[in-house]
């Protein structure tokens, strides 16, 4: 799970693929996953980072599990290979076939800063357009500020849910409880920078992470939005329409 520099030519390529499963014969597979499918990206040459990770119930940004919905983020040389392993790699096949629905979107970084598991997983090789954008925060939470960090959590996922803008939004994580990542999806740079400005739950959260230093480890980072393939409870999230999560 190493990360390098990228080519000044190329353009590295995220992917975050959400799987839904259903019944109990498929979540103990996916489960067992969580072991056997690293064995399949830690030999697979031309990815230079991956996760494995569950998800939360709701708006997602809650401790309480999602034994339904799973996702793989990994990064990418370039777009080709990125969209040529999605669509054929061995393990990404796997979990298609069990799941009963898959989407993934394709992401490339346009602004990165900290860092995920000692590593700094996103070379910054595009710049912001006027479509829609993505963010992306992972950090892994003291846990000694556990109770406090998740004490909030509820209110937050109520604020995000809420808001009429976000057009896709999942909290998924590695490690319950103690390593989380938010992904969200806004129509425009505008519609993010207004709910991440306003007072209210969000806000002081963010206040009392900096204060408190609740993090260990902290990650954000943004990307434009290149493109996704299959849908999510059967639609595009990138077509206009309404709001989803997880």
């Amino acid at each position: 799970m190493s990360s390098s520099v990228d080519s000044p030519h190329q353009k590295q390529v995220v992917t975050l693929t959400v799987h839904r499963f259903r019944g109990l014969g498929a979540k103990a597979w996916v489960l067992g996953q969580m072991g056997a499918a690293r064995l399949s990206f830690m030999a697979m040459p031309d990815v230079k980072f991956w996760k494995l990770c569950g998800s939360g119930v709701g708006e997602g940004f809650t401790p309480r599990p999602n034994t339904e919905v799973w996702a793989i983020l990994a990064v990418w040389p370039d777009e080709a290979t990125a969209r040529s392993r999605i669509a054929y790699a061995p393990v990404y096949r796997r979990w298609s076939a069990r799941a009963s629905e898959v989407w993934t979107v394709l992401l490339s970084p346009t602004s990165a800063r900290g860092a995920w598991s000692g590593t700094t997983p996103f070379s910054v090789t595009d710049t912001p357009d006027e479509g829609p954008i993505a963010a992306l925060t992972r950090a892994t939470v003291r846990p000694s500020a556990m109770i406090r960090f998740w004490d909030r959590q509820p209110a937050i996922s109520d604020v995000i849910g809420a808001d009429p803008n976000v057009m896709f939004k999942i909290g998924i994580g590695e490690v319950p409880l103690l390593q989380q990542v938010t992904f969200s999806i806004w129509p425009d740079t505008a519609s993010m920078a207004e709910f991440a400005r306003k007072d209210g739950p969000h806000a002081r959260a963010i206040r009392a992470v900096r204060d408190g230093g609740w993090f260990r480890e902290e990650l954000y980072a943004r990307f434009r939005i290149i493109g996704e393939t299959g849908t999510w409870d059967g639609r595009s999230i990138l077509a206009p329409q309404e709001r989803t999560a997880a």
